[in-house]
Protein backbone atom coordinates (compact mmCIF):
# COMPACT_ATOMS: atom_id res chain seq x y z
CA UNK A 1 0.00 0.00 0.00
CA UNK A 2 2.63 1.99 0.61
CA UNK A 3 4.30 4.09 -2.45
CA UNK A 4 7.50 4.94 -1.10
CA UNK A 5 8.32 7.56 -4.37
CA UNK A 6 5.58 9.75 -2.94
CA UNK A 7 6.77 10.51 0.62
CA UNK A 8 8.04 13.75 1.22
CA UNK A 9 10.52 13.59 3.82
CA UNK A 10 13.04 10.93 4.79
CA UNK A 11 12.41 8.72 7.85
CA UNK A 12 14.67 9.85 10.39
CA UNK A 13 13.23 10.21 13.90
CA UNK A 14 11.79 6.28 14.96
CA UNK A 15 9.06 5.24 18.10
CA UNK A 16 9.91 2.57 19.75
CA UNK A 17 6.33 1.41 20.94
CA UNK A 18 5.84 -1.73 23.49
CA UNK A 19 5.66 -3.39 27.05
CA UNK A 20 6.93 -1.16 30.11
CA UNK A 21 7.23 -4.70 31.81
CA UNK A 22 9.43 -6.32 29.50
CA UNK A 23 13.36 -7.85 31.25
CA UNK A 24 16.63 -7.93 29.69
CA UNK A 25 16.08 -11.92 29.20
CA UNK A 26 12.80 -11.23 27.33
CA UNK A 27 12.79 -11.64 23.50
CA UNK A 28 10.81 -8.15 23.49
CA UNK A 29 13.61 -6.23 25.18
CA UNK A 30 16.13 -7.72 23.06
CA UNK A 31 14.63 -6.84 20.19
CA UNK A 32 13.99 -3.37 21.07
CA UNK A 33 17.50 -3.11 21.46
CA UNK A 34 19.22 -4.82 18.50
CA UNK A 35 16.99 -2.57 16.54
CA UNK A 36 17.64 0.44 18.77
CA UNK A 37 21.35 -0.17 18.13
CA UNK A 38 21.64 -0.93 14.33
CA UNK A 39 19.23 2.32 13.60
CA UNK A 40 21.48 4.41 15.38
CA UNK A 41 24.49 2.84 13.59
CA UNK A 42 22.86 3.96 10.76
CA UNK A 43 21.78 7.48 11.72
CA UNK A 44 18.14 6.92 13.02
CA UNK A 45 16.96 8.67 15.82
CA UNK A 46 15.44 7.00 18.80
CA UNK A 47 12.47 8.14 20.56
CA UNK A 48 10.71 6.23 23.56
CA UNK A 49 8.22 6.76 26.21
CA UNK A 50 11.25 7.59 29.20
CA UNK A 51 9.81 4.21 31.08
CA UNK A 52 11.10 0.44 31.90
CA UNK A 53 11.01 -2.74 29.16
CA UNK A 54 10.60 -1.91 25.40
CA UNK A 55 11.36 2.15 26.02
CA UNK A 56 14.34 1.55 28.30
CA UNK A 57 15.77 -1.53 25.94
CA UNK A 58 15.48 1.14 22.81
CA UNK A 59 17.81 3.84 25.01
CA UNK A 60 20.26 1.21 25.61
CA UNK A 61 20.41 0.05 21.72
CA UNK A 62 20.67 3.60 20.64
CA UNK A 63 23.53 4.20 23.15
CA UNK A 64 24.48 1.02 22.29
CA UNK A 65 25.09 1.83 18.55
CA UNK A 66 26.64 5.53 18.90
CA UNK A 67 23.51 7.28 19.15
CA UNK A 68 21.06 9.25 21.59
CA UNK A 69 17.21 8.61 22.50
CA UNK A 70 14.74 11.01 23.08
CA UNK A 71 11.72 10.32 25.84
CA UNK A 72 8.74 12.05 25.57
CA UNK A 73 7.27 11.55 29.13
CA UNK A 74 4.39 12.66 31.45
CA UNK A 75 5.15 13.07 35.05
CA UNK A 76 1.39 12.34 36.87
CA UNK A 77 1.31 15.21 40.23
CA UNK A 78 0.32 12.03 41.69
CA UNK A 79 1.60 8.02 42.08
CA UNK A 80 -0.89 6.13 38.90
CA UNK A 81 -1.43 2.33 40.30
CA UNK A 82 -1.41 1.26 36.80
CA UNK A 83 1.39 3.74 35.03
CA UNK A 84 5.15 2.73 35.11
CA UNK A 85 5.98 6.57 35.23
CA UNK A 86 9.78 7.88 34.00
CA UNK A 87 12.59 4.62 34.65
CA UNK A 88 15.31 6.13 36.51
CA UNK A 89 16.99 3.94 34.80
CA UNK A 90 16.52 4.40 31.62
CA UNK A 91 19.35 7.15 30.60
CA UNK A 92 17.61 9.26 27.94
CA UNK A 93 19.63 11.86 26.46
CA UNK A 94 16.86 14.39 26.12
CA UNK A 95 13.58 14.85 27.57
CA UNK A 96 9.78 16.78 26.09
CA UNK A 97 7.22 16.44 29.00
CA UNK A 98 3.89 16.42 27.89
CA UNK A 99 1.00 16.41 30.15
CA UNK A 100 -0.88 13.28 30.56
CA UNK A 101 -0.78 10.05 29.05
CA UNK A 102 -2.69 10.47 25.76
CA UNK A 103 -0.60 13.69 25.01
CA UNK A 104 2.67 11.69 25.53
CA UNK A 105 1.07 9.17 23.11
CA UNK A 106 0.11 11.81 20.47
CA UNK A 107 3.20 13.90 20.74
CA UNK A 108 5.65 10.84 20.63
CA UNK A 109 3.61 10.01 17.65
CA UNK A 110 3.52 13.73 15.83
CA UNK A 111 7.19 13.84 16.82
CA UNK A 112 8.64 10.78 14.51
CA UNK A 113 8.41 9.58 11.08
CA UNK A 114 7.58 5.69 11.70
CA UNK A 115 6.58 3.71 14.38
CA UNK A 116 8.01 0.26 15.63
CA UNK A 117 5.63 -1.56 17.70
CA UNK A 118 6.52 -4.63 19.96
CA UNK A 119 4.59 -6.80 22.38
CA UNK A 120 3.01 -5.69 25.21
CA UNK A 121 0.08 -4.73 27.15
CA UNK A 122 -3.29 -2.70 26.70
CA UNK A 123 -1.00 0.78 26.44
CA UNK A 124 0.54 -1.07 23.65
CA UNK A 125 -2.78 -1.70 22.18
CA UNK A 126 -3.55 2.20 22.49
CA UNK A 127 -0.55 3.30 20.64
CA UNK A 128 -1.08 0.91 17.93
CA UNK A 129 -4.51 2.28 17.75
CA UNK A 130 -3.65 5.64 17.58
CA UNK A 131 -0.51 5.22 15.06
CA UNK A 132 -3.07 3.09 12.80
CA UNK A 133 -5.87 5.50 13.03
CA UNK A 134 -3.48 8.69 12.20
CA UNK A 135 -1.95 6.93 9.50
CA UNK A 136 -5.12 5.86 7.88
CA UNK A 137 -6.45 9.31 8.15
CA UNK A 138 -3.67 10.95 7.10
CA UNK A 139 -3.11 8.44 3.95
CA UNK A 140 -1.23 9.13 1.32
CA UNK A 141 1.01 11.01 4.03
CA UNK A 142 1.28 8.10 6.42
CA UNK A 143 4.22 7.03 8.98
CA UNK A 144 5.09 3.44 8.78
CA UNK A 145 4.20 1.09 11.43
CA UNK A 146 6.12 -1.33 11.86
CA UNK A 147 4.91 -4.62 13.77
CA UNK A 148 7.79 -6.28 15.65
CA UNK A 149 7.65 -10.21 15.68
CA UNK A 150 5.91 -12.75 14.51
CA UNK A 151 2.77 -13.15 16.77
CA UNK A 152 1.24 -9.87 15.28
CA UNK A 153 0.32 -12.09 12.61
CA UNK A 154 -2.36 -13.56 14.56
CA UNK A 155 -3.45 -10.53 16.07
CA UNK A 156 -3.95 -8.73 12.78
CA UNK A 157 -6.17 -12.02 11.36
CA UNK A 158 -8.32 -11.89 14.49
CA UNK A 159 -8.86 -7.94 13.74
CA UNK A 160 -9.38 -8.54 10.14
CA UNK A 161 -12.16 -11.52 11.11
CA UNK A 162 -13.57 -9.89 13.53
CA UNK A 163 -14.18 -5.47 12.55
CA UNK A 164 -14.65 -3.96 9.98
CA UNK A 165 -11.76 -3.27 7.78
CA UNK A 166 -11.53 -1.05 4.91
CA UNK A 167 -9.97 -2.16 1.75
CA UNK A 168 -6.26 -1.62 2.63
CA UNK A 169 -6.49 -0.80 6.18
CA UNK A 170 -4.44 -3.76 7.26
CA UNK A 171 -1.47 -3.03 4.29
CA UNK A 172 -0.97 0.28 6.31
CA UNK A 173 1.77 -2.01 8.44
CA UNK A 174 4.59 -4.14 8.06
CA UNK A 175 5.63 -7.23 10.32
CA UNK A 176 9.15 -7.48 10.92
CA UNK A 177 10.98 -10.26 12.43
CA UNK A 178 14.67 -9.05 13.65
CA UNK A 179 16.63 -5.79 13.93
CA UNK A 180 18.07 -5.94 9.77
CA UNK A 181 14.48 -6.62 8.53
CA UNK A 182 13.28 -3.37 10.30
CA UNK A 183 16.69 -1.10 9.48
CA UNK A 184 16.44 -2.09 5.18
CA UNK A 185 12.38 -1.39 5.45
CA UNK A 186 13.16 2.04 6.75
CA UNK A 187 15.65 2.37 4.20
CA UNK A 188 13.98 2.00 1.76
CA UNK A 189 12.01 4.96 1.86
CA UNK A 190 15.04 7.16 2.27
Amino acid sequence: MFNVEARSSKIVKVAFLGGAGWKKEDLPYQGAHDTAKILAENGFEVYNGGGPGVMRASTEGAHAGGGKAMAITYHPSATKRHYEGVDKENRFDNEIITLDYFDRTKVMLQTTDAHIVFNGSIGTLSELGMTWISSWIHFPDSKPIILFGDFWNEHIGLIKKNMLLDHGEEEMMKICHSAQEVLEYLQSFN
